[in-house]
Formats: C-alpha cells, sequence, structure tokens
C-alpha cells in the first residue's frame, strides 16, 4: 500500500541522514557527535559502519553499503592495542559481521569475525571461566574493570549466540565450548530468586555477588533475553535454557510485575532485599517483544497476556511525554491519588536514541498484525523527527524528554541507533512476513539476525 511505502521510505531517509552526518564529520571512527561535528572513539573500531551494515543491506541501500564494505576491506583492522568490552564488541561488531556475512554470503565477513572472535578469547581465561569484562585484542590479554574482580550478569551470559554461530560457520567447537560453559554454570548457581538472577558475578569464584537485587533493567536485561534466544537458536533442544527462562518468567510475574494505581498500567519494577522499587528502565521494554516470541514459540499463553500489558505501559512511556520520547528511567504511582500513572526524576529524563518499545512493537505487529503497534511506532519515529533530528546530517540523543522547547541535545548519536533502532522501524513497517521471517532467524540483542538452527533429524 502507499501508506507503507511511504513509511518504508521515511525510515530510509532517516538512515541517510544519520549516515551523511556520520560519513561527513566521523567517518571510520565509533560515533558521530552531530552538533559539534565531529567524532567519539570507544575502541577505535569504526563501530557505527560495522553496526549498520545490515541494517543498509535490509533498507536496499547499496551504495551506502559498497561504502561501508570498501572501509572494511581496506581500513579495519582488529590489530591494535586497545582494550575493547568483551560484551558491546561481541554484540557489535561480531554480531554485525556475522549477520552481515549471513545476509550476503560475502565471506570478506566472515573472516572478519573469525579474526575478531579469536581475539576475544583470551577474555575466558579465568579461574572459574566466567570472562572478564576488558580484553586487549592486540595484546590478547583480558582484565576486569579497574574497580572490581565481578562481571556483569547480563553481559557474561549474553554473548552466547554469537560464539556459537561462529562456531557453526568456522566448524570450530572451541568458541560455542567456552559460551555454554558460562551458561552450565549459571544454571547451576544458587542465588537466584525464583528463577530471577543477581546483577554481578566473580571471575574468581564464579558465584553471584551484591545479592538480593533483581532487575530486569541494566545489567541484567539480556540474559533473560538470551535463554530463550539461545533456545531458539538451537532448534529448541536446550532444555536447561528453556527451563531457566520460564522459572524466570513466573519469577517476574510472582516478584516484579505490578499496575499503576489509577490507569492500571502493567509494569515490571526492581526488587532490593524484599524491597519492591516501582521503577523501570527503558531498556525492559525489550520484555513484550521476548514474551511475544517466545509465544509464538509454543511457551504459555499468559507470556502474550502479559507482553501486551506491558507493551501499553511501553507506549504510554513515550505517549505522556511532552516530546512523544520516553525517558530513560520511569517510575510508576502505585497510589491511585493524583491520576498520574508515570513521573520522571530529573536525572533521568534523557532519551539515548534507544530500540526497545520499536523492537518489541516489531514483534507485537508481526504476531498480532494489530496496526495500533505500527501507528504507535509511527509516533515515536516522527518524535524522533522533531525532536532529535539534527540539521546537516546525524541524530543526537537529549536530556530532556519533558521540554519541548529545549530538549537539551547531548550530541551524541549511538551506533544503536542505525544498528537496531531505524533496521526495527524498517521491519514494523515492511509488509514483507518473509523479511527476516521470526521462524527462521533470531536478533542478537543488537538486532544483528541469526538464522536458526535446522533440527537434526529424530
Amino acid at each position: 500500500s502507499g501508506r507503507t511505502e511511504a513509511r518504508l521510505e521515511a525510515v530510509r531517509d532517516a538512515f541517510r541522514h544519520a549516515w551523511k552526518g556520520y560519513k561527513d564529520y566521523a567517518w571510520g571512527h565509533d560515533e558521530l557527535k552531530p552538533i559539534s561535528r565531529t567524532f567519539g572513539e570507544w575502541f577505535g573500531l569504526g563501530l557505527t559502519i560495522i553496526d549498520s551494515l545490515d541494517t543498509m543491506w535490509i533498507l536496499g541501500l547499496r551504495e551506502e553499503f559498497a561504502e561501508a564494505r570498501d572501509w572494511i576491506e581496506k581500513e579495519l583492522s582488529f590489530d591494535k592495542n586497545v582494550d575493547v568490552n568483551l560484551f558491546e564488541t561481541t554484540i557489535r561488531v561480531l554480531g554485525g559481521l556475522l549477520s552481515t556475512y549471513n545476509l550476503t554470503g560475502d565471506q570478506l565477513f566472515l573472516d572478519k569475525a573469525k579474526d575478531i572472535g579469536a581475539r576475544l578469547m583470551p577474555a575466558f581465561k579465568t579461574p572459574s571461566k566466567i570472562p572478564f569484562s576488558d580484553v586487549n585484542i592486540g595484546k590478547g590479554t583480558a582484565h576486569p574493570p579497574r574497580w572490581t574482580s565481578d562481571s556483569t550478569l547480563a553481559e557474561v551470559t549474553s554473548i552466547q549466540l554469537e560464539f556459537r554461530e561462529l562456531s557453526r560457520l568456522t566448524q570450530d567447537p572451541q568458541y560455542q565450548e567456552v559460551v555454554n560453559e558460562v551458561m552450565k554454570l549459571v544454571h547451576k548457581l544458587p542465588g537466584k530468586h525464583d528463577g530471577l538472577v543477581p546483577m554481578f558475578i566473580n571471575t574468581n569464584s564464579g558465584q553471584f555477588t551484591h545479592k538480593g537485587v533483581f532487575t530486569l533493567g541494566a545489567r541484567a536485561d539480556s540474559y533473560y533475553e538470551y535463554l530463550l534466544k539461545q533456545w531458539i537458536q538451537g532448534g529448541k533442544m536446550e532444555d536447561d535454557l528453556l527451563e531457566d527462562y520460564l522459572q524466570a518468567v513466573e519469577g517476574v510475574k510472582k516478584h516484579l510485575v505490578r499496575q499503576t494505581g489509577s490507569g492500571r498500567l502493567t509494569f515490571v519494577g526492581e526488587l532490593s532485599h524484599t524491597r519492591f522499587n516501582p521503577k523501570m528502565d527503558h531498556l525492559v521494554c525489550f520484555l513484550p517483544g521476548t514474551l511475544a516470541l517466545g509465544a509464538h514459540n509454543g511457551l504459555p499463553g499468559d507470556h502474550m497476556d502479559l507482553a501486551v500489558q506491558l507493551m501499553e505501559t511501553c507506549h504510554q512511556m513515550y505517549k505522556q511525554m511532552e516530546t512523544g520520547l520516553s525517558p530513560e528511567i520511569a517510575h510508576f504511582n502505585l497510589q491511585a491519588s493524583d491520576g498520574l500513572d508515570i513521573f520522571v526524576k530529573p536525572a533521568d529524563r534523557h532519551n539515548l536514541l534507544r530500540p526497545e518499545t520499536v523492537e518489541s512493537l516489531f514483534y507485537m505487529y508481526r504476531f498480532t498484525k494489530d496496526t495500533k503497534y505500527r501507528d504507535w511506532g509511527w509516533n515515536i519515529l516522527e518524535s524522533f523527527n522533531n525532536h532529535t533530528k539534527v540539521p546537516g546530517g546525524g541524530y543526537t540523543s537529549i536530556n530532556n524528554v519533558r521540554d519541548i522547547e529545549n530538549p537539551a541535545p547531548r550530541d551524541k548519536m549511538e551506533s544503536f541507533f542505525l544498528g537496531e533502532t531505524l533496521k526495527y522501524f524498517y521491519l514494523l513497517f515492511s509488509d514483507d512476513m518473509e523479511l527476516l521471517n521470526l521462524d527462521k532467524y533470531v536478533f542478537n540483542t543488537e538486532a544483528h539476525a541469526f538464522p536458526i538452527w535446522p533440527s537434526p533429524p529424530k
């Protein structure tokens, strides 16, 4: 239909605008700073280029894709004395290269994936086999952050899809072995609370630390996502993963799900030493999509019921803000008195162009065909264009979603805006259900698509 094509073209326009800023002012660097028209460097690996590759391919932007491929062939080197974060490099760089290889069949991307994959392996040389957070990809050394010997739970349990796929494509089992070992250890660990896990794990002892704090937000979120997605990736053969996921969803429903007093909005809060905190990160908006994906794969129907309720809440986190953009963190009102469901603390009013809500809208639309999810997504895209688009190229994160006059640009365009946010918009608006069919592909936590493995014959 004309409307569908217009929306898809609006996403392509947004991508071209973001890419223009990156190309003009930050080419070959990790991230664009669109206001100052310069760049930010994190690992020095051209993150935005690698993260965007499969998005350009899916959007049909062949010219931009060719420029990016050319840079990767001629300029990208991992032989650098630089510390990188294992998790971020795995999901963005390794994930981006593997996904692009699977979509294009171009050997260049697999060769680069093998190179970075091998350079990340020293992270797993720890007493417990729980990997360190940081790796020097040039020196082949790894270490924890300066201030602790802990790793973040989400980080060590959200690298599995990528390493397993690297083993499948290279026929080299070592990558799959190290990440499967992490899942085995976490599966057996004491300290879970009805399937919910603490946020930190010690690389020496292999035990949970900072116990008693449970969240589906930062530092724990993608653990839950990857339990389900590894089970799907592996052809639904690994019962421990499924068992841990089902138990976790029950734990979420039992301990973390509440409703607001006046509007009856269902949300996921946090637990801190048995005290409930009605606070939800925007990151938690991955959950409706994940629950819907589970239900689509034969898991209980009440997972879908919860997904529908949480999707409404994530939508309201945008709709109730003056700019139409969600804050990074929302607090919810359990009392029915003053009629406000959502309030935002001044320190939490920023928006980083995050993808989670659009990601979940994509799953919800795919599985229900309810067009309201597309309309909600369209409103969000228009709000990004109205409040974060920078003349001359690029989009910027903002400091205040409640101030329409001055949203206070932060001068940073994260690579995930091109890698995830714009990709999920495109998939949400696409009528082509075969475009990354969810019975054939599973997305990593950076929206890079991996094939679901064929099940061995019974």
